[in-house]
């Protein structure tokens, strides 16, 4: 009978005593345990099992599980008398900043607190150990009661693995689940200065100058910039998406998960589940599904984005959508199953991110969004310290997080953009105007990526993202390209219809320059037109198949937030045979 599936227990304990569905990851309490690492950091994508390995962790080393054999019989790491031996024997601090969002720094550091202040409270019997000096107890009480200051609060869990240490004659492991969190949050909502300063000290002093910390494990999403967090830091061990250590640890393999789907009668369903949810690599195993959307489906029995949902993506929304020209036209290739190459730095300087599309790149391997497709090794940037990658979306569940997330720039006009479609297809010069006007009156500062912007980068940031909405809308009927060669240059949005009946479509967009001789609106529209022409960006419709006679060209002449298109079909603008 096949075993229950739980949804969201992340407490490893319940999970085997209530014997629901499992899959054995125990042989990482060996291998970390035998690479002897002070201090590990593990980044991993949301929703791979982080938070189960460190409930793991905490059940097999800590003291207050001495004697639970009961949870390891029967899993690999109890095959070994030595780590038989091991279980229990240590004491263990266990925190996760998993939960640690706000808008507000102070929210966060209250959080972090209180976090503090819990793991204090679990520990609360060394107040009545006799090794306690009133002056301890003093100490200890300030930070179970939240008067602690900042200084306090950073020197805590030093604090508290001297306590535990004193008490049990042995020094402390140390787990800290989700690290970044609090990080990403600083970024997204403009108080990282103050967040890198804290989290710096408070890292220094567990991490670095804490003489009672036996091992020390830490969990995330992204390797934050020594710089940043990790200056003190020089007995870090980071083990990234690319590293070989750990790489089956986290996320399920090809070969579990077809266990899985026997296990539950879904062995038919394996090619579709694996056009779903595999896709993940790390180091250098293949075919990494994702757990939360395996377990999603083992119980829900249909296919859905379940990793998809799990999320707001707030971070990677915002630098897609206020991101250059060149970001959104990656993002067209991707979306379309194309792959490109980029420069990957796996140790994310956040202050990069807003004007570096490297960093972007970085961050969105690291969170699962992107995967290796093939590896440049000779082709390093010119310090030699990044390699050159060729990236591809993961899987068809990252294909829908894009497209879901592309939708929401354009929420608050929805109406309007599916009446521009509309018109765009019926060819509809003037109701194409009144639409087009109304979306970027609504969403034109959505593709703002500065305070002060320049008019020039306004637009294109602006056509851009509508490219994107176009491409995720319409690309069930048409092929969407953009930026691409055909005839004497390059043409700025085409349309190739995947039914022959369909007419082709050519964009091109314009800003009004007056130096160059365009007094208006009008004049910018109609050069656009005539540089769809005059270099003949049709060729590539052409070439496809498309007939010259139903290839309809467009001009799209912005100033500020007003925008005017002109245009129709090619053969209007050609000779007629009378001429």
């Amino acid at each position: 009978m096949a075993r229950t599936v739980n949804i969201g227990v992340q407490d490893f304990s319940e999970i085997i005593e209530n014997n629901d569905f499992y899959i054995d990851k125990t042989s990482f309490i060996k291998e970390w345990w035998e690479n002897r690492d002070t201090v590990t950091l593990i980044t991993r994508p949301r929703r791979f099992g982080k938070t189960l390995t460190m409930s793991m962790t905490e059940y097999f080393f800590s003291l207050k599980h001495s004697g639970r054999s009961d949870l390891f019989e029967g899993l690999k790491i109890w095959k070994e008398d030595k780590y038989r031996r091991l279980q229990g024997t240590f004491p263990v601090i266990f925190l996760s900043f998993a939960n640690v969002k706000s808008d507000h720094y102070e929210k966060i550091y209250y959080e972090i607190c209180e976090l503090i202040a819990r793991e204090y409270r679990r520990n609360a019997f060394l107040l009545k150990s006799e090794q306690f000096l009133p002056s301890d107890k003093e100490r200890f009480n300030k930070i179970l009661s939240g008067r602690g200051s900042s200084g306090d609060i950073c020197f805590s869990i030093n604090l508290l693995s001297e306590y535990l240490y004193e008490y049990y004659g042995k020094k402390v492991i140390i787990l800290l689940d989700e690290y970044d969190t609090p990080m990403q949050e600083a970024y997204v909502n403009g108080f990282w200065d103050e967040m890198a300063g804290f989290i710096r000290e408070l890292f220094n002093a567990t991490f670095k100058t804490n003489p009672y910390l036996e091992r020390g494990l830490m969990t995330g999403i992204t390797r934050v910039s020594k710089e940043s967090i990790f200056s003190d830091l020089n007995n870090l061990k980071v083990v990234t998406t690319t590293s070989y250590r750990y790489a089956e640890a986290f996320g399920f393999t090809e070969e579990e998960v077809f266990r899985a789907l026997e296990e539950y009668g879904f062995q038919e369903e394996k090619h579709r589940v694996k056009a779903w949810y595999d896709g993940f690599k790390f180091g250098d195993c293949d075919n990494i599904y994702n757990p939360w959307s395996i377990i999603n489906y083992l119980d829900e029995r249909k296919f859905a984005p379940y990793w998809a949902n799990t999320s707001s993506n707030s971070l990677i929304g915002k630098l897609i959508q206020q991101g250059s020209p060149d970001i959104k036209k990656a993002v067209e290739d991707l979306i379309r199953g194309d792959s490109f190459t980029a420069y990957i730095d796996e140790e994310i300087v956040f202050s990069e991110l807003g004007r570096s599309p490297d960093a972007v790149w970085s961050l969105l391997l690291a969170g699962g969004y992107l995967k290796i497709a093939g590896m440049h090794a000779a082709d390093c940037d010119p310090d030699g310290m990044m390699s050159r990658y060729e990236l591809v979306l993961t899987n068809r569940e990252i294909r829908y997080v894009f497209s879901r997330m592309i939708r929401g720039w354009f929420a608050g006009c929805s109406g309007y953009y599916n009446d521009f479609e509309k018109a765009l297809l019926a060819g509809s010069v003037r109701e194409m105007n009144i639409y087009m006007n109304k979306i970027s009156f609504y969403t034109f500062s959505s593709f703002d990526a500065g305070k002060r912007p320049s008019e020039a980068a306004e637009p294109e940031r602006f056509y851009h993202g509508f490219v994107l909405g176009l491409l995720v809308d319409l690309q069930k009927r048409y092929e969407i390209t953009s930026n691409r060669e055909s005839g004497y240059g390059r043409y700025d949005v085409m349309l190739c219809p995947l039914d022959r009946d369909s007419d082709g479509i050519i964009l091109e967009f314009k800003v009004t320059d007056p130096g160059s001789g365009e007094g208006s609106l009008a004049d910018t529209a109609d050069a656009a037109v005539r540089q769809i022409i005059d270099k003949g960006y049709a060729a590539a419709l052409e070439s496809r198949g498309a007939d010259r006679g139903s290839i309809r060209i467009y001009g799209f002449a912005f100033s500020g937030k007003e925008v005017l298109i002109d245009g129709g079909l090619l053969s209007r603008y050609e000779p007629s045979e009378s001429d």
